[in-house]
């Protein structure tokens, strides 16, 4: 079973922080092979949505302040480790993340290609054209809340 964690940047402990960091590195810089600055300033503002099994970091969906990236919430470096994808936490961090949404609100994503089908089943729709981010193919979609 997996268990939730959501912190503001001021309350991760400094192991709460290098899991971050280290989970996001494995999955962005090693699998993806993408060579970009992860410490971008970003988590300072950001809430930290984290889910544990058997007190292990496996998910990950950093949710930040409207006007920092969009005029609306977003959500960014999402998510699974690789070998605890298909096991249903992909679709259970976004529910989580939905549920965690002020009511009213957008919220704004930089969604992989290849995700975009997954995201419109969570009521996300498309905006412009795709574009190229660390070599990788991504679309702009908006949910309303």
């Amino acid at each position: 079973m997996i268990v939730w964690e959501v912190k503001k940047f001021n309350n991760l402990s400094t192991i709460d922080l290098y899991e971050i960091l280290r989970l996001r590195q494995e999955v962005f810089v090693i699998e993806q092979n993408c060579n970009y600055l992860d410490a971008d300033g970003l988590d300072l503002c950001s809430i930290h949505l984290m889910g544990f099994v058997d007190d292990k970091l496996v998910a990950y969906l950093r949710i930040i302040d409207s006007g920092k990236i969009y005029d609306t919430i977003s959500w960014g470096r999402i998510l699974v480790k690789k070998n605890y994808r298909n096991k249903g936490y992909g679709k259970a961090i976004i529910n989580k993340a939905i549920d965690l949404l002020p009511r009213n609100n957008k919220v704004t994503i930089s969604a992989q290609l290849y995700l975009q089908k997954f995201y419109e089943d969570f009521g996300f729709y498309s905006v412009g054209d795709t574009f190229l981010e660390d070599d990788i193919p991504h679309i702009k979609m908006i949910k309303n809340a």
